[in-house]
Parts: structure tokens; C-alpha cells; sequence
């Protein structure tokens, strides 16, 4: 007997959908009421998803799915085993008010190109179609792109942080630059004479000429929220992060580089050292042996990190920050230039430049 349906909630009301995080339990599993079960999100909010009450749990959800509000995560039953009869809700076509009939495929692409759904027609079923319409993706090509002996890829981000990608790019050797897109920057002007293409309304249309890598080029030095922003919408259009490593930095042949990680000139990363997705060491910095920096954290300019320093997720070390060896940073933490820190920080912590930092407020 079926006790409970959990459904996508609606976190944000311009938003009828959101993106399956997490799953944080196992499909047939005995869990108790208020038991975590999901974590989900929007492009605003974010939300835990609990047990109602207790009850076998029959998952009808993955990981990064994006579901419409309503839509089943899961079944709590009576029993273990009742799974047979359960099926996910397969109808391509999901109805966002009385109103409007948008398809799944559609939803993606609006989500992916920053589409309001809430304006979106209500006299006709919204397809892709309708969505490159929108965005105006008409029949035409805006790019054609050349045959190429190399994989292209496409900067995203067109301003200062945007010229050094590129002419780490170019340096690399192994790909050819398709372009520039940026959202502020006009069509047809160049920066470093590589032409803007146009906004993310472009990406599908890069995909479809066989484009499957990007860079961010979005240095998010004030918001790492802005470029965290930025690689999520890459990768829900369906492109590839390559790490991107300059000539003339040092790498160990010991240390870890995962995806979409970018390292630039005369920087270091020592033995052992890994660095988790999407986080960047930036010019003359130094992560020695066994540190560790969290995904989209930001190492800056000329910053020191002695050995087996673990940075958190989406933390910001300023320009000349000193960090002594084995000191922990936490998540979300900022850190102004010329700071040293000798203790622990903990998550969301703001630093003051120049500070000597030693665990508790002066």
C-alpha cells in the first residue's frame, strides 16, 4: 500500500521546475519520517526534501533530472518489494498551470538559455522550436564553422579574465578557439581578435556543428557565484569542461586535475596535490604537496599554500595570502590579499586583507 507520494516541490515561483541534486537514500530502503531523501534545486533557491513519515522508499528519480513541480521523486509503501506495480510519470508533455503545455525536451532548453517559463505562449504546446524562436535561433545559421583537424572550443566570457583564457588556449595548442559568447558584448566586435558570436542563445547551435567543449572565461572574482552559474549552464547545454593547463606552469606528475580546472602561468601544484572540478590556481600561486582545493574554489595571484592545506568548495584565497601547513580552510570562505592565516577557518569566514589570522576575531 502506497503511504506517501514525494513530489517536486515549488521553490520559486517564476521556476515550475527543479534539478534533482542529490539523492541521499537507497532505492528500497526502510526510512523514517524526517529522514533526508532529496536535495533539489532551482537557479534561486534550494531545498531538503524529508520523509513524511516512515515507509519503504521507491525512487522514481535521478540525480540531475529536471522535473516539473509536482512531479514524483518517489513512493513510500507498507512494504519492501511493492515496486513492480510503480511506474515514473512518462508523459512528455508537463502542464505548468491551467494553461501552458511545455515539453521536457523544451523545458531543458529554456532552462538553458534563461527563458522565463511564466512568459512563455499559452495558445499553442511550447516544443524546441518555439524555444530557439524565442531566443531568436531562427532557420538560419548565425556560424558556420570550418572544418577543423583540432576540437573546437568556445570561450564563455569576454572580459579580462576572458583574454588570459584565450591566450592560454592558443598556447596549449591542442584546440582552436570557435569564438566568444557573452551576454553584454555585441555581436561581430573581437577581443584579442577572436570574434563574440553572440549570447548563450548560441550554444545549441554550436552543438549541433559538433562544438562539445567550453571554457569559462568568467572570472567571478567579486561573485563566485557568477561563474558557479556559469559552468552549470555549460554543462546543462551538454558541453565538456577540459581542464586547461598553461605551458609554463609546474605540475607534478603525482597531483590531481579534474575537470574543468584551469591553472595559468608560473604556478605550481606540488606532489600529491589534488584539485577538485572547476577550481582555478591562478598566476605564480603555489598549492604544495597533499593540499587540496574544493570544487570552484579560487586560488589567486601569487597566494601560498604550504603543504597538506585543504581548501573548501567555492572559497575565494586572495592575491599574496599565506596559508601555514595543514591548516584547514572551510567552504564559502573569503580571503583578502595579503592575509596569513595560521588556523583553521571556518565555512563562510570573511578575512580581512592583510590580516594575520590565528582562529578567533581580534
Amino acid at each position: 500500500m502506497i503511504r506517501a507520494e514525494i513530489v517536486v516541490p515549488l521553490l520559486n515561483a517564476n521556476e515550475p521546475e527543479a534539478r534533482v541534486v542529490r539523492i541521499h537514500v537507497a532505492n528500497g530502503q526502510f526510512v523514517e519520517k524526517g529522514a533526508l531523501l532529496f536535495t533539489v534545486e532551482t537557479t534561486k533557491a534550494a531545498s531538503e526534501i524529508d520523509a513524511p513519515e516512515n515507509g519503504y522508499i521507491h525512487i522514481l528519480a535521478r540525480e540531475e533530472d529536471l522535473l516539473a513541480v509536482g512531479e514524483r521523486l518517489a513512493l513510500l509503501t507498507d512494504q519492501a518489494g511493492e515496486v513492480t506495480e510503480i511506474r515514473p510519470i512518462e508523459n512528455p508533455v508537463v502542464l505548468k498551470s491551467e494553461r501552458l503545455r511545455i515539453t521536457k525536451p523544451a523545458q531543458e532548453l529554456a532552462w538553458t538559455l534563461d527563458i522565463d517559463i511564466a512568459k512563455l505562449p499559452t495558445d499553442r504546446l511550447v516544443t524546441e522550436a518555439v524555444i530557439r524562436q524565442l531566443a531568436g535561433i531562427g532557420a538560419g545559421k548565425h556560424v558556420i564553422l570550418p572544418a577543423s583537424e583540432k576540437p573546437y572550443i568556445v570561450i564563455y566570457g569576454g572580459g579580462g579574465h576572458a583574454k588570459a583564457i584565450m591566450d592560454m588556449v592558443k598556447q596549449i595548442g591542442i584546440y582552436n578557439i570557435a569564438g566568444i559568447l557573452d551576454d553584454n558584448l555585441p555581436a561581430g566586435n573581437r577581443v584579442l581578435d577572436i570574434p563574440i558570436l553572440g549570447t548563450r542563445a548560441i550554444l545549441p547551435e554550436l552543438a549541433e556543428q559538433g562544438v562539445s567543449l567550453a571554457a569559462n572565461a568568467v572570472g567571478g572574482i567579486l561573485d563566485i557565484g557568477i561563474r558557479v552559474r556559469i559552468f552549470e549552464l555549460l554543462e546543462r547545454a551538454g558541453f565538456e569542461l577540459p581542464a586547461l593547463i598553461h605551458p609554463r606552469a609546474t605540475l607534478e606528475p603525482s597531483a590531481s586535475v579534474e575537470a574543468g580546472v584551469q591553472i595559468f602561468a608560473n604556478a605550481y601544484v606540488g606532489s600529491a596535490a589534488i584539485l577538485h572540478p572547476k577550481c582555478m590556481v591562478n598566476t605564480n600561486a603555489v598549492v604544495s604537496h597533499d593540499c587540496q582545493i574544493g570544487a570552484y574554489s579560487h586560488i589567486a595571484p601569487g597566494a601560498l599554500l604550504a603543504g597538506e592545506v585543504q581548501i573548501g568548495e567555492r572559497t575565494l584565497v586572495g592575491m599574496g595570502v599565506t596559508i601555514t601547513i595543514g591548516v584547514n580552510v572551510g567552504s564559502g570562505v573569503r580571503i583578502g590579499n595579503g592575509a596569513n592565516i595560521l588556523a583553521d577557518v571556518p565555512d563562510r569566514a570573511i578575512i580581512q586583507a592583510g590580516r594575520f589570522w590565528v582562529g578567533k576575531a581580534e
